[in-house]
């Protein structure tokens, strides 16, 4: 399941720097997830680092974007293999 950022954000500017898969940019009024970036932190941290910097938690679990550990794992190592073939 990916992150959701719902619109209570008050753009404050902190998950952005702390999701390790760029995942969260600004929107046309808050910021985003991109849900096929999105590992919920698997693969970097035990819980997803921008619902811990969060204010006013307005960054619930996405209940229309379902994963397992496995497939966040999957998702996470997939992401890092980009990674090293585009730098």
């Amino acid at each position: 399941m990916a992150l959701l950022i719902t619109d209570e954000c008050i753009n404050c500017d902190v998950c952005e720097p702390e999701c390790p898969n760029d995942a969260i940019y600004m929107g046309q009024e808050i910021y985003e997830i991109d849900p096929t970036k999105c590992t919920e932190c698997v693969g970097h941290f035990d819980e997803p680092q921008c619902q811990q910097v969060c204010p006013v938690s307005c960054i619930p679990f996405n209940p229309e974007w379902r994963e397992s550990k496995e497939e966040l794992q999957a998702k996470y190592e997939r992401l890092q293999a980009e990674l090293k073939t585009a730098g």
